[in-house]
């Protein structure tokens, strides 16, 4: 079985995760793999970079004057933190519209001092705080700029959601028509295509050189860079995404997505990386990926260290007491296959 963690209560195996690695560069080849590298797979989050291209091809962000942190939240799954949400409704007040406009529901933030707040001011639960109110927030803008629908931006056939299934075709070099469609959480289209080539997707966002069109790879450097600059936007306090960029300053670029996928690209090496948990919990993935990056000596030489409470994290009782651990066990095959076969 391709088991990638375990849990140990005390020194007994409570439970294992089983789970899928695709390591791909730029120019589309799998060099290194676990389980199964093909296994289709719903992105989930891990697509926002993507998503976000149009916004700023289009010339959504320069009319709106986008800086480089709003960007970055256009691509985050963010905590709901006050810096959050107020970037957020500032991106809709400058492209002329409110909260209301935001179609991507409402959740309890991840930042619980501001979920606390609401319930001591009793105040309802709102769209700017879900995750993915900037990403929304960058749809609407791009809607705006080009004179569409506004309150249609999240269906499927939708030309910013058009524009986005093109801009996910051409950076995974999956076929557009092979893309299989549903709907995430946030309630827009959500991608569903081979592990390998969301690896590959990450590898040219790390090394946008082997993108021929000018445009998009001005508009994947931009917002890249963004990422890496302002990588509190993406998650938020505590949170591993902006954890992850924070200790490789600069040189890699990360996105969880749901169900316990993961995407990072290596600037440095160039090297694109998938990971997905089969069971679609989330506590085993992130020490997971630490490993991956350990095998493959990305961050040895210190970033690893300053991410080393995600590498084995402690199981532990509700009084925060460790009485176990999530240890990784598996190593990473070898290979050579051109995914443009």
């Amino acid at each position: 079985m391709n088991v990638v963690a375990k849990v140990y209560r005390g020194e007994i195996v409570e439970s294992s995760h089983l789970g899928h690695v695709a390591v791909v560069d730029a120019q589309g080849t799998l060099l290194y793999w676990y389980g199964d590298p093909h296994r289709l797979t719903f992105a989930r989050s891990s697509m926002k970079p993507i998503q976000a291209i149009p916004v700023v091809e289009t010339g959504a962000a320069d009319r709106f004057g986008l800086e480089p942190a709003d960007l970055s939240l256009c691509c985050a799954s963010h905590s709901g933190e006050l810096r959050h949400r107020e970037r957020a409704l500032a991106m809709l007040v400058r492209c002329g519209h409110t909260e209301a406009a935001l179609q991507c529901g409402a959740h309890v933030p991840r930042d619980e001092e501001s979920y606390k707040q609401l319930l001591r001011e009793d105040k309802p639960l709102t769209p700017v705080y879900s995750n993915c109110s900037g990403k929304h927030a960058g749809m609407i803008a791009t809607a705006v700029h080009l004179g569409e629908d506004v309150a249609t931006y999240h269906h499927p056939d939708h030309p910013v959601q058009q524009r986005i299934l093109d801009a996910v075709s051409d950076l995974t070099s999956y076929p557009r028509e092979k893309i299989a469609l549903a709907v995430d959480g946030c309630g827009v289209p959500v991608h569903c295509l081979p592990l390998s080539h969301c690896a590959w997707a990450y590898a040219k966002l790390a090394k946008p050189d082997v993108i021929a069109a000018p445009q998009r790879r001005q508009a994947v450097r931009r917002i890249t860079d963004a990422m890496t600059a302002h990588p509190e936007m993406v998650g938020g306090n505590h949170r591993y995404c902006t954890d992850l960029m924070r200790a490789f300053r600069g040189r890699v670029i990360g996105k969880a997505g749901a169900e316990a996928v993961y995407c990072l690209g290596d600037r440095q090496t160039g090297l694109g990386i998938a990971v997905k948990i089969e069971d679609g919990g989330a506590r085993a993935l992130y020490a997971v990926v630490n490993e991956v990056l350990r095998q493959l000596g990305i961050g040895t030489d210190g970033p690893l260290e300053e991410l080393a409470a995600y590498t084995e994290p402690a199981v532990t009782t509700m009084s925060g007491v460790a009485v176990g651990r999530i240890a990784t066990r598996f190593a990473l095959n070898r290979d050579s296959i051109d995914l443009r076969a």
